[in-house]
Order: structure tokens, then C-alpha cells, then sequence
């Protein structure tokens, strides 16, 4: 006999016939088939060490879940069906405990119930003769609904230490090698350190452990801006590489718009993995979900990496091809991306593909612009091509070291995923995935860039006046210290304008953001912990393209 752990609550009107009749039900013999006795289960879950109270639906039952302490409830089907519903009066009592139906019962109503009240597990009873197995089968869905968070806890660390052991020596190699075919590796790398941060996630009392995942994080980001300063010109040579910006219409657009498919093409700028794994469960149940991934440009600012996504092109070939389309940054405009119609519908012309109807281009800043979207795509006719540009979370990650209120909401990467979580659920983007679902529309969906949070400031110098920029900067004659910043003394041969204007682009490696020698002190305070975009990093330049395909 086990220690007692768990005081279960068995609701069930053969309790009363169990109880008279020695453990054999006063019923017909049909019923005695359907029904076996159920001291079989009780002395098994005693025996595993659970504490059992069996009781019939009423009105016992009500009495003892308000004047006892229970850890779950095992509730006979056959009671959530009679028209006083004890499902719904147990949910009153206690909102929260777990609920196990037992049922016999196959079919709809069923999960319909169990859905709506909320009910953690379903447990189909066995026929006379099975009892045995049902009984281990019982104890054991018991156990997993009620210790899942304590097993979950106690195993993620011992996993962690023999995944980090495991894959440190591949990841390793991946991070020691400077071979510019090495990027799926790279990868692999990321997405497996993203899925153990959502992991962490839901643990508590593990701070060693994120401190340990930090630190590996920190490490992969290191020898990664190695790898891609080594390699990202290779790769504009013409050698094996990976996506880039200016492949992701060509490869995932056109070819679902060749196929004859509507598309909703969804741009949501500054998106990175993890948000994406936080809202894909959303999109889940509407769509199937292939995700892919590609490689931003450098450097990871909105106005080269989404203007190369949309034109196809790297920023010098832009600005030489459609010198009016290369926006540079004015006193006179609010926005850098202000040509992004035009810039695809070049890209479509380019490849030969006429678009009937022709391209739809809306960029939504706000709720005003998601609910005259919404309006657009719930009444327009048969589409092409409409590509939607989604600002929020560019915004919220500017706004974050502006506001003090989401300095406070957002206090990590964690809680920024939380929020990202909380906002879609309730977004009217939400809504607009689900109607194009409805409608039978293909979605792409894509970010531009990624960020990262900074927490190492680091002095820069000019003889000239820079860009704004933390993570990236452009200007004549910068120098900073070279563990912080690739300098690119030569930007035509990446693909970069400013060679005529002796121009060097700066970016920010690992974690750093570069601050001004003057008020070093006092920037370095403003900006410590803020995400930021432009730099080299994991998180900025591996992004997701994921294809949906309504169900």
C-alpha cells in the first residue's frame, strides 16, 4: 500500500446500490452488464495511493465538494445528462478542479459536454471482464491529469541537461564551422532553443535552469555573427545559401498564385519565432500549417529587409533600378516603406505574372485599420493577391523603452510572449485569419526582421553624422570595438548603397547596442533591456514563412 496523496471525489448513482447490495448493483441483468461494480477501481486507486469518497449524484455530492477538500472528481456520464446537470452545479462549487467523465457513451454530446464545462479528461468505462486493465488504464489517466505540472517539472530539467548534451557537440560543430552551407544547421540550432524557451516557460522555480539556457543562447549568438560576417557575401556571389528576403515572393508567393489560389500575403513586421509559436495554435484548428524558414538581409531594419521582401530586390539593385522608390529617411515623410505597392507589383511584372484582380496593398496601424480591413476582405470579391502589412508589434517593441507601463508588462522575452499571446487572441487580425479561412484563402504568413533584447551598450564613433539606429548604423568613418559591431567598409559588394558617398554601415552583434560617447551613462540606462532590430543575431535574421492552407 502507497502513502496516500490525492483525495479523489467518485460521483456515480450505483453508489447507493454498491453500497446495499455488498458491491453488486440492484439492476437488471442488462444493467449488471453495463454497469460492473465499481470496488474493483476503488481498491486499485487506494492500492496506488489515492483516498477515495464515493458518493451518489445528489445530494451528497454538492455537500461534500463545498465542506471538503478534493483534488479531482470522477463523475459518472450518466449525471452531467439529467436535467438538473450536476456537471454545471459541480462548476459552481469549484471552478477549477479537475473533472474526469466517466462514460460508456460514444458521440457528440459526450465531448459537448465535457467542452463546455470544462472537463479535463474523458475516460471510456469498460465492458464485464475488463476490469483489470480499466483499472491501471483509470489510474493512470488519473495521475497524468493530476501531476502533469509536478512530472512536467520534475523531468523538463533532467531532459535539458541530455538534449544540452546531447546536441551541444552537433550545434558545436555547427557554431566552430565557417562553411556558408552550414545555415540549415544554424536552423536547427535556433528552433531548438526556442522550443525549450516556450518550454521554460511554464515552469517555476527553474532560474538556474534559464540562466543555463541564457547563457547557451548567448553563446550560439556569438560564434552565429561570426558565421554570417564570414559568409553572407559568399552567399551574394551565387553560392549555396539559404532564402533570403528577396526570395520569399518568388518562392512562396507566386507559386500558390500560379496555382490559381487566392492569397492574403501577411507581413507582420518585427515577428519572431517565438511569437509564432505562441500564436500558431490559434490558426491551428482553421488552417494547415506548413513553416518554413529564410534568412533576412542585412542589415535587419525595416527599411532594407521589408523593402527587399516586397521588391525582390537587395537595397543597391533598388536604388539603382527605382532611385524614386528608394526611400531614404526625410524631414518630409513618416514613412520608409511608403512604396511597398509599387515595389511588388514591379516584382509580379517582372516575373511575367499578371494579377486578375489586380494587387490589394493595406498597411494596418491601428484598431481603425484593422476594423476597415476586416470590413474590405469580408465583402470584397474574388481576390488574387492582397498583402497586408501588420505594424503592432514593431510598435509595441519601439514603444517599450518609451513607455514605463510596458517596461513593466514587458520585462523579457517571456512576458513578451505572453502578451503577443494575449493580444492575437483577442485581435482583429484573429478575425481576419478566420475569414479567409472561411473564404477558402491561402495566407502567408511572414515577418520582415526580428529583435533582440540589448543588454551590453557600446561607445561609437564617427567622424560624421549617423542614423538613428541602436543595432545598426550608417554614416562615414565609424569605428566601435569589433567584438560589438561588424563594420562594412565596402557596401556595394553587400549589396548596400553609399559607396559615392563613402558610406560604412555598422552592426551590432551578440546582445550589444551602440551609444554615443557623450551621456554614455545616461543612454546606456535608457536603452539597457529594450529590443531592438538591425544588428546580426538568431532572433533577427532566422524568421518564419509559414503557408496556410484553410482546412
Amino acid at each position: 500500500m502507497q502513502e496516500k496523496r490525492w483525495r479523489i471525489l467518485w460521483i456515480d448513482n450505483q453508489v447507493s446500490n454498491v453500497v446495499q447490495s455488498g458491491g453488486q448493483p440492484k439492476d437488471s441483468h442488462r444493467e449488471k452488464q453495463k454497469y460492473p461494480t465499481l470496488k474493483p477501481y476503488v481498491r486499485f486507486l487506494e492500492y496506488q495511493g489515492y483516498e477515495v469518497t464515493l458518493t451518489d449524484a445528489d445530494p451528497e455530492s454538492i455537500a461534500l465538494l463545498k465542506d471538503e477538500t478534493y483534488h479531482a472528481v470522477l463523475l459518472s456520464y450518466d449525471e452531467t445528462t439529467r436535467e438538473d446537470n450536476l456537471l454545471a452545479r459541480l462548476r459552481k462549487v469549484d471552478a477549477h478542479i479537475p473533472i474526469m467523465l466517466l462514460t460508456f457513451e460514444e458521440g457528440a454530446e459526450v465531448m459537448q459536454q465535457a467542452s463546455l464545462y470544462d472537463v479535463d479528461n474523458i475516460f471510456m468505462m469498460p465492458a464485464s471482464g475488463q476490469v483489470e486493465t480499466a483499472s491501471k488504464q483509470l489510474a493512470l489517466s488519473l495521475a497524468f491529469m493530476l501531476e502533469k505540472q509536478a512530472i512536467r517539472e520534475a523531468y523538463t530539467p533532467q531532459a535539458y541537461v541530455q538534449n544540452f548534451n546531447r546536441t551541444h557537440i552537433s550545434g558545436g560543430e555547427a557554431r566552430r564551422s565557417t562553411s556558408g552551407t552550414d545555415w540549415q544547421a544554424w536552423i536547427d540550432t535556433y528552433v531548438r532553443l526556442v522550443e525549450w524557451e516556450l518550454r521554460l516557460d511554464t515552469l517555476h522555480n527553474v532560474d538556474e535552469l534559464k540562466t543555463i539556457h541564457e547563457m547557451e543562447k548567448r553563446e550560439a549568438n556569438a560564434a552565429f555573427a561570426n558565421y554570417i560576417q564570414n559568409n553572407y557575401r559568399h552567399w551574394l556571389e551565387g553560392k549555396t545559401s539559404p532564402t533570403l528576403s528577396v526570395d520569399v515572393v518568388y518562392r512562396y508567393v507566386i507559386p500558390e498564385i500560379q496555382a490559381g489560389k487566392q492569397v492574403l500575403f501577411v507581413v507582420m513586421d518585427c515577428m519572431r519565432l517565438d511569437h509564432w509559436l505562441k500564436i500558431e495554435p490559434f490558426l491551428y484548428p482553421l488552417f494547415d500549417i506548413k513553416t518554413d524558414y529564410y534568412y533576412s538581409i542585412v542589415p535587419t531594419a525595416t527599411r532594407y529587409a521589408r523593402n527587399a521582401i516586397f521588391s525582390g530586390l537587395f537595397p543597391l539593385e533598388l536604388a539603382e533600378r527605382h532611385p524614386d522608390l528608394h526611400a531614404e529617411p526625410d524631414n518630409t515623410h513618416t514613412s520608409i516603406n511608403r512604396h511597398e505597392k509599387q515595389l511588388m507589383h514591379l516584382q509580379f511584372e517582372r516575373h511575367g505574372i499578371p494579377l486578375k484582380p489586380p494587387l490589394h496593398y493595406f498597411k494596418i496601424f491601428d484598431a481603425r485599420g484593422e476594423m476597415q480591413y476586416l470590413h474590405w476582405l469580408s465583402v470584397a470579391d474574388r481576390i488574387s493577391l492582397t498583402a497586408l502589412v501588420v505594424d503592432f508589434l514593431d510598435m509595441l517593441t519601439h514603444a517599450r523603452y518609451e513607455v514605463d507601463l510596458l517596461r513593466q508588462l514587458i520585462r523579457d522575452e517571456a512576458a513578451f510572449r505572453a502578451l503577443v499571446h494575449a493580444w492575437f487572441q483577442h485581435s482583429r487580425l484573429y478575425e481576419i485569419f478566420r475569414i479567409a479561412a472561411e473564404r477558402g484563402i491561402t495566407v502567408i504568413l511572414t515577418s520582415d526582421h526580428g529583435s533582440l533584447r540589448c543588454q551590453n551598450a557600446a561607445k561609437i564613433s564617427s567622424q560624421a553624422e549617423l542614423t538613428t539606429g541602436l543595432r545598426f548604423k550608417e554614416g562615414r568613418n565609424i569605428s566601435c570595438a569589433p567584438e560589438a559591431g561588424w563594420i562594412i567598409k565596402d557596401p556595394e559588394a553587400y549589396r548596400l548603397p553609399g559607396k559615392t558617398a563613402q558610406k560604412n554601415y555598422v552592426l551590432a552583434k551578440e546582445d550589444y547596442y551602440f551609444v554615443y560617447d557623450r551621456q554614455f551613462d545616461v543612454y546606456k540606462e535608457i536603452f539597457q533591456g529594450s529590443f531592438q532590430h538591425g544588428g546580426i543575431s538568431l532572433e533577427e535574421i532566422i524568421l518564419p514563412c509559414i503557408v496556410l492552407e484553410p482546412r
